[in-house]
């Protein structure tokens, strides 16, 4: 199920611990979203750069990263930094985000409009990917935030 929110933080949806975000398999998080990911999880951060320089994160890969309270799922949009994400690479990744929620009983993720802002994709054509794969998983809410809006 999908659960689209025209404007809001995807930090501060009640009940929600469970996160995701689109990023690049360079190794950098300095833009948009993924700086604060970077921020609120250091150690995830570190994790997926190792990842990235040893070239074990790949375009349509998830890195998911308990921090304790919940996941962080990094999904692999964009090989490198700007807007290079593309639809197949949404989908897959998408699709393997909810098989390892599916797996670890996680029932609500928040995620901003993955791939459509630097990533530069169009946010309908987005949109629809999100849905057809959320389709196969009804026990999984994902919350889209689809516009950043400060508390």
């Amino acid at each position: 199920m999908v659960n689209f929110i025209e404007a809001g933080n995807i930090f501060s949806i009640e009940g929600v611990s469970n996160y995701a975000h689109g990023c690049n398999c360079a190794g950098a998080m300095g833009k948009g979203i993924a700086l604060e990911f970077k921020r609120r999880f250091p150690e995830m951060y570190r994790e997926y750069r190792k990842r990235c320089l040893r070239k074990e994160f790949r375009p349509g890969d998830v890195f998911g990263y308990c921090y304790g309270d919940g996941y962080v799922y990094n999904l692999a949009t964009q090989l490198r930094m700007g807007p290079h994400a593309t639809l197949d690479n949404i989908r897959n990744s998408i699709r393997l985000m909810l098989e390892m929620a599916n797996e670890n009983e996680v029932r609500d993720i928040a995620l901003p409009a993955i791939g459509a802002g630097i990533g530069g994709l169009n946010w309908a054509d987005v949109k629809k990917v999100i849905v057809e794969e959320a389709g196969a998983y009804p026990d999984i809410t994902l919350h889209v935030v689809e516009s950043f809006k400060a508390d």
